[in-house]
């Protein structure tokens, strides 16, 4: 038992970030802009995930005291929208279009190319940085099918075979 709360905290430590002294004014400023303003708290996460890339648990935790709201209100309100994240994201998002559409056209077979190639899976980051998947169920462009963002650029009518190249042009 003794072990196993061990290796626990041992994890949990790991997985917490120490934000520098600067940085942490910065998210003061941002706090001292909204404290005592009702309904700032979604302006003042995105200034927050602004400033960082992302709102990690340290940066929810102080948001919330600097707000005087509770850590949990401010994790239901982080995890709720989509464009909120808890973790870090890469340099480019790529937004898969899954829908029936693209499916139909090949959108899998696009999946599995990043999967395979560039060894990314939905939901994650690769380990340089660079690109951060997500698999959508429709990018409102179903006549392009199969559809992929990367980043603001809309990739459509894609041969399944090009989808690497189309990425590599992205550093």
């Amino acid at each position: 038992m003794k072990e196993r709360d061990e290796l626990l905290k041992r994890k949990v430590q790991s997985n917490v970030e120490v934000i520098p002294p600067e940085e942490l004014r910065k998210l003061d400023e941002i706090i001292d802009r909204y404290h005592g303003k009702p309904g700032y708290l979604i302006p003042a996460l995105k200034d927050a995930q602004e400033l960082f890339g992302y709102l990690p648990q340290e940066v929810q935790s102080r948001v919330a005291k600097g707000l005087n709201i509770s850590p949990s209100h401010v994790y239901g309100v982080v995890t709720f929208y989509s464009f909120f994240t808890i973790a870090p994201r890469g340099r480019h998002t790529i937004r898969l279009c899954l829908g029936t559409a693209c499916y139909v056209k090949g959108s899998r077979e696009m999946l599995d190319n990043i999967v395979r190639d560039i060894g990314l899976n939905v939901g994650e980051t690769s380990q340089d940085g660079r690109f951060t998947l997500e698999a959508v169920r429709c990018l409102g462009a179903c006549g392009l099918a199969p559809v992929m963002m990367v980043g603001n650029d809309t990739h459509g009518n894609i041969d399944p075979k090009d989808t690497i190249k189309i990425l590599e042009a992205y550093e």
